[in-house]
């Protein structure tokens, strides 16, 4: 009697498709057919498991047939209604023992041990025992197994998951090729997974390009390229793609952004460093921080953009940044020559007290008063300095007091001399008679007189030679 058993599931088809009853068994069975009261026996079974879902029933009729004497064919057929049964239960162990037993037994002709291997393979891996189930692929390639396209798929994780990047890459990459021009989301994301971890860096580099290509909003992808540049040591490049990502919109947190402003920074560009920083703390997306304003100064000051540091600093200092900060905006308005805003802002950070060197801020105090001619105070604030900047500047404005004195007392001296001399002209002309002498000879007497009193009578002069 031939019986022909058709299984449902996967698995379980693929088991009956090489070990069906009828089916070719190996050639050292050479029975071909069950007797009448085996054959009865086994249909009742195979109608409990297969039709009717009774698997107790149909455990029971082949307990049945196996407390009988049965031939080489009654027993792959046994075998084979009993793997099926188990895969049905979950017993999965059960029915690996059951279709290595058929091999071992050679009940499974050569040309189908492969795909026995393969049926074993797949029931390890409903297990998730990956091992088992890559060691069973393993043999369904050595008994000339030839991957398609999904159980190549299969290989690549399963040397994935057992961290053979080297194989797994290569199963990967196969299928890849049998892709062609079609994309698989889930590949090109396990790509990007093996090559990074292997270190295949060139590699990884070209798969995120297709996938940021594909997918331009998704950040991952971004994350991994800069990730990439980063552990090549290519901060410049780096840079560039975060850069793109925050154009983009993709960067969202405080510490994202602010490793944008660190990245301009680092790269010599400090005023794109600071309109970035200023723009996100206007938007609140970074926080408004003494210390953060005192970084947004930092920036536009070595930008060389003092105008645009100074509403900075004034923020910072009225937001609590102490003395310091005001002495810090003091400074500021020194070098855009903001004399009184620069004596103010001293002021108020001597008030406040925290800054670090007082005799520096007064020597920015009596310079302040200097340039606005206030010369007095600027003697006073050069006198509190108490240091060698502050005897500095009393030393100069005294040599700058003494040569204005030296040339005040010049003129009136030069003028003294000149009359002098006019005189001793006069003199040597009297000879002449009067009506040949110039008309200044008449009064030089007088007006020498007069240059010599008023010599006398010049204060700056008082120290000097007579004439």
């Amino acid at each position: 009697m031939r019986l022909k058993v058709f299984l449902k599931g996967a698995v379980a088809a693929g088991i009956l498709g090489l070990m069906g009853a009828g089916s070719a068994l190996a050639q050292s069975c050479t029975e071909t057919q069950f007797s009448s009261k085996t054959g009865q026996l086994y249909l009742e079974a195979e109608q409990a498991a297969i039709t009717n879902k009774d698997f107790d029933t149909a455990l029971t009729k082949l307990n049945q047939l196996r407390g009988m004497t049965l031939n080489c064919y009654e027993e792959s057929a046994v075998i084979r209604i009993s793997a099926y049964i188990k895969i049905e239960k979950g017993d999965r162990q059960g029915a690996i023992k059951d279709l290595l037993d058929a091999v071992n037994k050679g009940y499974v002709p050569a040309a189908d041990i492969a795909q026995t291997y393969y049926n074993i393979a797949q029931i390890y891996l409903q297990m998730e025992d990956i091992k088992s189930a890559l060691d069973y692929m393993k043999k369904w390639q050595g008994a000339g197994g030839k991957p398609d396209r999904q159980q190549k798929w299969q290989l690549a994780v399963l040397y994935q998951r057992v961290d053979n990047y080297k194989e797994a890459i290569r199963w990967a990459e196969e299928v890849r090729a049998d892709d062609g021009a079609k994309f698989d989301q889930q590949l090109y994301d396990l790509l990007v997974f093996l090559y990074n971890d292997a270190g295949e860096k060139a590699k990884l580099a070209e798969v995120l390009e297709v996938l940021v290509d594909r997918n331009p909003t998704e950040r991952k992808y971004w994350d991994a390229i800069s990730g990439n540049y980063f552990q090549a040591n290519e901060q410049r490049k780096a840079f560039e793609v975060q850069k793109a990502m925050y154009l983009g919109g993709l960067l969202k947190t405080e510490d994202e952004i602010m490793r944008i402003v660190n990245f301009y920074n680092q790269f010599n560009a400090p005023y794109y460093a600071a309109k970035v920083l200023e723009k996100e703390m206007n938007a609140g997306r970074i926080k408004k921080t003494v210390e953060r304003m005192s970084l947004l100064a930092d920036f536009y000051q070595v930008a060389r953009e003092h105008e645009k540091a100074i509403p900075v600093i004034r923020q910072a200092a009225e937001m609590g940044g102490g003395g310091a900060m005001y002495e810090r905006l003091g400074a500021s308005y020194s070098e855009l020559q903001k004399w009184k805003e620069t004596e103010d802002a001293l002021l108020q950070a001597l008030k406040l007290g925290g800054v670090k060197d007082k005799g520096t801020v007064w020597v920015r105090i009596g310079q302040s008063r200097f340039e606005r001619n206030d010369r007095a105070g600027a003697r006073e604030a050069f006198r509190q300095a108490g240091n060698s900047g502050g005897r500095s500047w009393l030393e100069f404005m005294q040599s700058e007091e003494d040569t204005k004195d030296a040339l005040v007392c010049f003129e009136v001296q030069s003028a003294v001399m000149n009359l002098v001399n006019e005189d001793k002209i006069c003199k040597k002309l009297q000879g002449l008679g009067d009506e040949r002498m110039p008309e200044g000879c008449k009064t030089v007497t007088d007006r020498l007189k007069a240059g010599r009193e008023k010599f006398d009578a010049t204060p700056q002069c008082k120290n000097a030679q007579p004439v």
